[in-house]
């Protein structure tokens, strides 16, 4: 039977409510409008940090657009926990070398995977070293993220690093729908394309069968 990941993350979160402090969470984001239902959802549990880095994104100016909208989100949004924000460098080198072999792979094979694992092997290592209580991601509210493979990966991480994974499949219970909703409300910048040069490059070919 397959996991539940939803039921898991509410329970996990039933024993938070009362906690004063609250706990520190990393959240490990791709771009401000997947992350505006994840931190309403959670910010109610969590003091968050939310944290972008995202190797793959191609160009540069694309990454410093979607860091940019990805602070300005956090500023506005009326969080019971305000979050605060980490920016990553841009290290491209980083992704390539991840990929590389994977180049020809279709969108959401095995090079989306080693994708997902750099992303996140990076944020269960800062999560460590500032001392958080929980990583996890945003990328399970996408309908083209696999939630069993991002969960596996960061329960391993969490297994290698020490640091306990926040499981998820966020867009479960309308989560991208209101991730949708959020976005209209805040004028937030959606981008047509996962992020990767070779996602864009798809993105092209499917416009250019379209006209």
């Amino acid at each position: 039977m397959a996991q539940n990941y939803q039921k898991e993350l509410e329970r996990t979160l039933s024993g938070f409510l009362q906690d004063q402090p609250p706990k520190r969470l990393l959240l490990h984001s791709c771009c401000a409008p997947c992350s505006s239902y994840v931190i309403e959802y959670l910010s109610s549990y969590f003091s968050i940090t939310v944290f972008y880095y995202n190797p793959n994104i191609y160009p540069e100016q694309e990454y410093g657009k979607r860091a940019e909208e990805q602070r300005e989100f956090i500023r506005r949004f009326p969080a019971k926990y305000p979050a605060q924000f980490l920016y990553g460098e841009f290290e491209p080198e980083r992704f390539y070398e991840a990929v590389k072999g994977l180049e020809r792979e279709k969108e959401g094979g095995e090079r989306c995977f080693c994708c997902y694992r750099l992303r996140l092997e990076e944020t269960a290592k800062m999560a460590k070293r500032l001392g958080m209580d929980y990583f996890t991601t945003t990328l399970s509210i996408s309908p083209l993220k696999q939630a069993v493979k991002l969960n596996e990966i960061g329960e391993a991480l969490s297994e290698e690093y020490g640091i306990p994974y926040l499981v998820s499949d966020f867009k479960k219970k309308n989560g991208y729908k209101r991730s949708v909703e959020l976005s209209k409300e805040y004028g937030l910048y959606r981008q047509d394309y996962c992020g990767c040069i070779f996602s864009n490059m798809e993105r092209e070919r499917q416009k250019e069968r379209s006209n």
